[in-house]
């Protein structure tokens, strides 16, 4: 099963929309820029994926909760939505159902096209709940 998303960018300051074409059942998602150049990603969900996008974009700024560097989802999540959903974490705090946030949802604050940059972040918000 398709699925497509329109979400905001931008390229050299910018604002654009481009296109996700999610295919839940090959966890994949094609990329799609407004002059028709694409890319189909793969991986384990769909935040993982768009992980990847954004990776290789490292022009663009991908303007969706999904590229926050405080946002992650759990084992869980990732098994019961594929990826679509993830808590948006804050340092000290537990995460809890009112920090699930939709990964395309737009945001433009505090964002990141490494995905490493999250993981960092995620093992620093795992710390600071043990405190």
């Amino acid at each position: 099963m398709t699925s497509e998303v329109e979400l905001t960018i931008c390229i050299d300051g910018r604002k654009e929309t481009a296109q996700l074409i999610c295919d839940s059942k090959a966890v994949s998602i094609t990329f799609v820029l407004g002059n028709g150049v694409q890319k189909t990603y793969e991986d384990t969900d769909f935040y993982r994926c768009l992980g990847l996008i954004r990776e290789d974009h490292p022009h663009i700024r991908f303007l969706c909760k999904g590229s926050k560097v405080n946002v992650h989802p759990s084992s869980m999540s990732s098994q019961m939505s594929r990826g679509l959903k993830a808590y948006e974490l804050t340092l000290g705090k537990k995460a809890s159902l009112d920090d699930i946030v939709y990964i395309f949802d737009y945001d433009e604050d505090n964002l990141t096209n490494d995905p490493e940059v999250q993981r960092n972040f995620f093992r620093k918000w795992i710390e600071s709940e043990k405190e």
